[in-house]
């Protein structure tokens, strides 16, 4: 059966990031993709223009209506913008026992502009990282979530123990804003794994994170074990780069049909 891969995330009316990131890859990896819109942006390549966060109880409505007829098999959360929308999904992945769950801690947009409330931080610390599988935090995230400057390898390790603490079973820091080839620490409170790729060149990198967990949602949802999600899912990311498209004015989108074939790779 395909797997059913439920997104919880904010909508990018342009087109690259958001949940319109995660539906494109969830298909192009062989999922069925199912989402809950947590909030609306005005947004393109440039910057966000307005938010509109979702009321609660319509993300809880969402939420109810995928997981008690189709079926969630993995989940991802991304921009969750207000700590009542956190507590609610929270609570929906508890009482429907979506499992696997990745959680991408967004924060802000490829432009800066912020996307999560200052005082839902502690809130997606306290609620939701401790029901998620692997969390998946930029450096800026990591350090934000963590206190620790990840600022080189060290620093990325010592994050990524500082984020188990907070109850997730994997912690994923990624490192692709250092210079030098990308690497990113997988870390499960034994072993380290050391994600790299060739730094490809291009400006259009936004939705680079959204891609990145949906990827691995939707590996877990095909059976994978974690390290393998992984691997497999920057190997996909590192195909929609190298096929990145130049539009808009700022930073440009991945060509996510170039991840078409790494459905058949699982």
């Amino acid at each position: 059966m395909v797997p059913r891969i439920l997104t919880i995330a904010g909508s990018d009316s342009g087109g690259g990031a958001g949940i319109q990131a995660d539906l494109k890859t969830i298909t192009a990896l062989g999922g069925f993709g199912m989402s809950a819109v947590t909030a609306l942006t005005a947004q393109n390549t440039v910057g966000v223009r307005a938010v509109y966060a979702v009321s609660p109880d319509f993300v809880a409505a969402q939420i109810d209506a995928v997981a008690e007829d189709i079926g969630v098999d993995a989940a991802k959360t991304g921009m969750l913008a207000t700590g009542p929308i956190i507590e609610v999904v929270a609570d929906r992945v508890k009482r429907h026992a979506i499992r696997p769950l990745v959680v991408d801690p967004v924060m802000a947009a490829k432009s800066g502009d912020a996307l999560l409330k200052p005082d839902a931080v502690a809130v997606l610390s306290g609620s939701l990282l401790p029901l998620a599988a692997v969390v998946t935090p930029n450096l800026a995230e990591a350090e934000r979530l963590t206190g620790v400057p990840a600022r080189d390898r060290a620093g990325m390790r010592e994050a990524a123990r500082r984020l188990l603490d907070l109850g997730p079973q994997w912690a994923l820091v990624k490192g692709g804003h250092l210079p030098g080839e990308p690497v990113d620490v997988l870390y499960d409170g034994h072993d380290f794994y050391e994600i790299m790729r060739r730094r490809v060149r291009t400006a259009s990198t936004h939705g680079t994170g959204c891609t990145y967990a949906s990827a691995i949602a939707t590996g877990l949802g095909r059976g994978m074990a974690v390290p393998a999600a992984v691997e497999w899912a920057r190997d996909a990311l590192q195909a929609a780069l190298e096929g990145a498209l130049a539009l808009g004015h700022g930073a440009g989108p991945l060509d996510h049909a170039a991840m078409f074939p790494f459905a058949a790779r699982a």
